[in-house]
């Protein structure tokens, strides 16, 4: 509590703070997670349904799985405390950016206006061959006619507009997170492991050029050790205390 305390103080006091999230965030809206107990890759296969090698070779089980897992889960899932207190941060003034490795969009649904997907979007649709763009529910609507589903304009196929293994981030993309953190005054890394790089290496930017780093997530880090604030819950309960310190 006392740890909540001293982060509201300071939230309270800095201009410039940048949100890092990770799966953490989104579990708390119901949304699979993809490591550890329950997640996604201990029921799928993530070489099969997560490759672009895989996904060009047979891009029907992917479309299965879309048909059968995520799209359930999307048009059900909501933004969570979680979510909603980063909004209400972006509205008071001092969270300038939200950088997400989550593909769920609910960070926009919350309200946030500024956040840069460093992997992309399962929300938005796109042709690999004329790059025209599908909502959610017209590519869903498509599966009913065939898997794959394929391009009213040109026939080719569809694909969700995330980044597959064996895919490079977009660079533009990473260096507008690395120039956010690396400007900002405080970093929240919020729900997320901090395993996986380069996205993992964007905190370090930031306490490199000399934020302060807060690390909210259940589990341990292998940035603990040089965070600022480190506060083992759920953002859920973390977040919305940290916008009323008492």
């Amino acid at each position: 509590m006392d740890n909540i305390k001293a982060l509201a103080s300071d939230i309270q006091n800095v201009q410039n703070i940048v949100a890092f999230t990770g799966a953490g965030i989104s579990a708390e809206s119901g949304v699979p997670t993809y490591r550890g107990e329950g997640g996604l890759w201990t029921k799928y296969d993530p070489s099969k349904y997560a490759s672009i090698g895989y996904f060009l070779q047979d891009p029907s089980y992917y479309w299965n799985f879309f048909k059968d897992v995520r799209y359930p889960i999307l048009k059900k899932v909501k933004p969570n405390k979680a979510h909603l207190a980063l909004f209400e941060m972006e509205k008071a003034g001092n969270l300038k950016t939200v950088i997400t490795q989550n593909i769920d969009g609910l960070h926009q649904e919350a309200g946030s206006t500024s956040v840069i997907e460093l992997h992309g979007t399962t929300r938005t649709i796109i042709c690999m061959d004329c790059s025209k763009k599908y909502t959610l529910a017209e590519a869903f609507a498509k599966l009913a006619e065939q898997i794959p589903p394929l391009c009213s304009e040109c026939r080719g196929i569809l694909r969700p507009d995330v980044v597959f293994f064996g895919e490079m981030l977009n660079p533009e993309i990473l260096q507008d997170a690395y120039a956010a953190a690396a400007s900002c005054e405080l970093l929240l890394a919020v729900g997320s492991s901090l395993v996986v790089y380069p996205a993992a290496d964007i905190p370090l930017r930031a306490k490199r050029a000399g934020a302060k780093l807060a690390i909210i997530n259940k589990g341990g880090t292998p940035l603990d050790s040089v965070a600022d604030f480190v506060i083992n819950e759920a953002a859920g309960l973390v977040l919305p205390q940290l916008l009323n310190p008492k």
